[in-house]
């Protein structure tokens, strides 16, 4: 048996809904975000789990406690699973992010792998660092299926350094909205790529909410 690693991304919060940068502040999933984890949970839950990993921040907490309460899995946080921290631009629209810092918007742009957003991470930095948690779970998890509840930048620099895509082009290669699932199988020849930004489960009224 091979080990699956299903890739969620929490619910939708304020931020996701506004476009606002968001890495390091730390906001509630709106009630709509916790319709989007209770959905997952029902479309999953009957799938044999053998461990939930989670970014340690409310909002990936809370998309993953439905599918624990019903599988009764204990969710083990880890730091390196965090979201990409933006640093001065916490909290901020691309447009004003764009008025206030034009010259290190402009290269993260370009090259978000090595250059950081103003006081923040580089894509390097975050892949360096849920790269551990990563390698965790291969090794105590070496079968089965394991969720892991991330955040949007954060998964999509997991999966192009698990697929072997360049770093610095996470965001012009996997679209990743809120409370959508990826699975990377792990098997003979390494990391595969079964399913990615799955919604699926979502219905339609979730699936079609503005900025997610």
């Amino acid at each position: 048996m091979s080990l699956n690693l299903y890739f969620l991304r929490h619910g939708e919060t304020t931020h996701s809904q506004t476009g606002g940068y968001c890495g390091g502040l730390d906001p509630e999933l709106t009630p709509a975000g916790m319709q989007m984890a209770q959905a997952f949970a029902e479309a999953y839950q009957d799938l044999s789990w053998t461990a939930v990993f989670a970014s340690p921040m409310k909002r990936t907490i809370a998309t993953a406690k439905p599918l624990c309460e019903a599988t009764g899995i204990t969710p083990q946080l880890r730091n390196g699973l965090k979201e990409l921290q933006y640093g001065a631009w916490e909290d901020r629209t691309p447009e004003d992010v764009q008025q206030r810092y034009p010259e290190d918007y402009v290269q993260w742009l370009t090259e978000p792998a090595w250059n950081p957003p103003t006081g923040g991470e580089t894509a390097v930095q975050v892949a360096s660092r849920a790269s551990l948690a990563i390698a965790e779970i291969e090794e105590t998890c070496t079968e089965g299926n394991v969720l892991v509840v991330s955040h949007k930048a954060t998964i999509r620099i997991i999966l192009c350094s698990l697929l072997g895509i360049d770093l610095g082009r996470y965001r012009d290669r996997i679209e990743m909205p809120v409370a959508a699932v990826s699975l990377v199988q792990f098997g003979r020849y390494g990391p595969l790529l079964k399913r990615m930004g799955d919604r699926a489960h979502l219905p339609e009224s979730l699936r079609n909410r503005a900025g997610s």
